[in-house]
């Protein structure tokens, strides 16, 4: 059958108990990748950010999106702070690719960072703007005015006052300023700074939060989709008669996409068994255990990163010299909701509702995709259920807007379990080999770092060393030539397998200098904020000086990460017969510069903490060749409530400074952190993570 020219009655007409649609072929992640049809940046209107209502609540629209991490209430706090209205009359609107101003996606802890500054000053200049308006709708000098809980009243005469929301009546505020005004000083906070329950805890709590695959409208289909055993599958032929004699379903097909459609989910599942794929296979010769040694092989050109003094005179200054090498494995995303899209036609416009982190860029590929404009295509992004990096990259949304055009009906597409194992983009599997010397006083002279396929993120050196260089092989987190399937950004990408291999190389040095671990960091760091946490961590912790292994099960490490500077302790117990790792406690500082929501802060600190016992004790993907064997979480453990330790958090008082990121730093402690305590408990150094109990066995073996 041909599609082009075909009526909606052809397509729709019934062969048996099935359905045949044909259309070209595709490839998805081909698409998310392409240049945007234009470059758009941030409008300048501060209208773009805000709206307030006749009813006083002001609305504030950001592109970026809530998987967890806090901004629904981080950002009312911003604007409620710079408007002056209360802070319950203030509400976001975030994801909509209609209303919303242009973002690039929620990743790098860049919301408050990035989008914040913006987002303030907007908030000022609508606010100056409102006091000009207020001006002459009193008769009063602005310098008479002030503004409380959204009320302009005159400071002489409190009688005389206007509302916003009787001056902005629902509209756009035609008012602009020749000069910006600034952002308010931190003195003069009401609401950044101090601690807000998060705006839709209620709404999660109790089950009325809903995600994209919570929406269901009249006549949808749900679908699925025929997927390869394998990355290096290709698709030759499918079966699909079977399905076909499924009454209700929808066959599509085209090359090596083949999918069935029904109202009820079950019914396309079970069509779905009944179609038989044949394939041919190109497999690479590597599985999760030859891994680290394919990496090496396969290592590029090297790309130098920062270099001072030379390595050579390091060399020759240090009494002793320490050679290591640092292994990570893949590791999923594994967000207790998988890729979801939910697609239909409204008139000539694509619509879709879609768990993902950058709903411009997939509204650009989707566009792309469908040969739409872009104005056709409207990305609508409820809650979404964890990313981490994983759903930056969203080929669900192309796989569901395809078919809803075709079909001309609604189509659902959720990815299972399976799928959502199947099609990560991977934490990349990484090698870091480092070589580092001191002197009999314990300084650090030498530092030769070099990373292998994890990317540079977090490879910076921290500690003051007069010869060191760092390269990295295979720069960024991709490289689809090497690895046997997609990788990609997983929370503070890169910086857990770099802070991982320096800070457990420290501790190595520190013990070859029969120096207090933390005693060696503060002797061979300039750098005041990491000194500043350091400190922090160890007063809260209750740090007392000694040599490793001191038999405790004390660990430390640092680092920085979106601007942010990190320091951990922590306590663990082991059982030697066993290999299980017990994590007593873990303390944690952070200096963020400006903290808006603390209580937020700790939230996200507490979650890195307990995410991060997964990538350092059990996370790891197994596989042959492009053939994922993880296929559910019987195989791929996360961290149990059970595993949570006693969590102390500090973070320091920083109001006078920029606000930074949160929602990351405080993971890209847990590998070394964790190694180096183990080490501190046994005597044992791990060298991979995660640092499983067999692991731990083995390398108890060599003590």
């Amino acid at each position: 059958m041909k599609t082009k020219g075909l009526t909606r009655r052809g397509f729709f007409k019934l062969f048996g108990g099935g359905i045949f649609i044909f259309f070209s072929t595709w490839d998805a992640m081909k698409l998310l990748a392409l240049q945007p049809q234009t470059r758009r940046t941030l409008p300048t209107d501060y209208n773009a950010f805000l709206r307030i209502g006749e009813d006083g609540m002001v609305s504030g629209f950001t592109g970026k999106i809530e998987m967890g991490q806090g901004p629904v209430t981080s950002l009312v706090q911003m604007l409620a702070d710079e408007l002056d209205v209360a802070y319950d009359k203030v509400k976001m609107i975030m994801g909509d690719t209609d209303l919303c101003p242009w973002d690039m996606g929620t990743f790098g802890s860049l919301t408050t960072r990035v989008f914040g500054p913006p987002f303030r000053a907007a908030a000022a200049e609508a606010k100056a703007a409102l006091l000009m308006l207020g001006s002459e709708k009193l008769g009063v000098p602005v310098s008479q005015l002030e503004v409380k809980e959204g009320i302009i009243m005159d400071t002489l005469d409190r009688n005389k006052q206007v509302s916003y929301a009787t001056l902005a009546k629902g509209k756009k505020i035609e008012r602009y300023l020749d000069t910006k005004p600034p952002v308010k000083d931190f003195r003069d906070f009401r609401i950044m700074g101090k601690s807000y329950l998060r705006q839709d805890a209620l709404l999660k709590v109790t089950g009325q939060a809903k995600y994209a695959g919570d929406f269901h409208m009249p006549g949808m289909l749900y679908a699925r989709i025929l997927r390869p055993p394998s990355h290096g599958a290709k698709l030759v032929s499918a079966d699909t008669s079977a399905a076909e004699k499924i009454e209700g379903i929808i066959v599509v097909r085209d090359g090596d996409l083949v999918a069935v459609l029904h109202e009820l989910p079950d019914k396309a599942a079970e069509a779905l068994v009944k179609v038989k794929g044949e394939y041919r296979f190109t497999e690479k010769e590597v599985d999760d255990k030859s891994i680290f040694g394919y990496l090496l092989k396969s290592a590029p050109e090297p790309y130098i990163v920062v270099e001072a003094g030379n390595l050579d005179t390091g060399r020759s200054l240090s009494r002793t010299i320490v050679e290591s090498e640092f292994y990570n494995s893949y590791v999923a995303h594994a967000p207790m909701e998988p890729h979801t899209a939910l697609a239909y036609m409204e008139g000539d416009r694509m619509i879709l509702r879609a768990s993902t982190q950058t709903p411009f860029p997939a509204q650009e590929a989707v566009a792309q995709a469908l040969g739409m404009p872009l104005e056709k295509v409207r990305v609508i992004t409820p809650f979404v259920g964890g990313g981490f990096g994983g759903k930056s990259v969203n080929p669900q949304m192309i796989e569901a807007a395809r078919l809803a055009k075709l079909a001309g009906k609604p189509v659902m597409v959720a990815w299972t379990r399976q799928e959502e194992f199947f099609y990560d983009s991977f934490r990349p599997a990484a090698v870091v080999k480092v070589t580092s010397g001191i002197d009999e006083a314990g300084r650090i002279n030498l530092w030769d770092y070099r990373v292998y396929f994890a990317g540079e993120r977090g490879s910076d050196t921290i500690y003051d060393v007069p010869h060191s260089r760092t390269t990295s092989y295979g720069r960024g987190w991709t490289a689809p030539e090497v690895h046997p399937f997609a990788t990609g950004p997983w929370r503070a990408p890169g910086n857990n397998t770099n802070t991982f291999a320096r800070e457990s190389q420290i501790d190595v040095l520190a013990v070859r200098a029969g120096m207090d671990p933390l005693e060696f960091r503060l002797k061979n760091l300039k750098d005041e904020r990491m000194i500043a946490v350091l400190k922090a961590v160890a007063d809260k912790f209750g740090w007392t000086p000694a040599k490793g292994p001191s038999g405790r099960g004390y660990g430390i490490a640092c680092g920085t990460d979106a601007g942010t500077w990190v320091a951990h302790m922590a306590e663990v117990k082991v059982d030697p017969t066993t290999g299980h790792v017990r994590v007593v406690r873990v303390a944690c500082a952070q200096d963020m510069g400006l903290c808006i929501n603390p209580e937020g802060a700790v939230i996200q600190m507490e979650g890195c903490i307990t995410m991060g016992l997964g990538y350092a004790l059990t996370e790891e993907i197994q596989f042959t060749g492009g053939k994922i064997h993880n296929r559910n979480f019987d195989s791929y453990t996360l961290p149990r409530f059970s595993w949570v330790p006693k969590i102390e958090t500090v973070i320091l008082d920083q109001h006078d400074q920029p606000a930074q990121g949160g929602g990351e730093p405080a993971i890209i402690c847990m590998g070394g952190l964790l190694a180096n305590a183990i080490f501190d408990a046994t005597g044992a150094r791990m060298y991979q993570l995660p640092m499983t109990p067999e692991r731990l066995l083995d390398a108890l073996k060599k003590v």
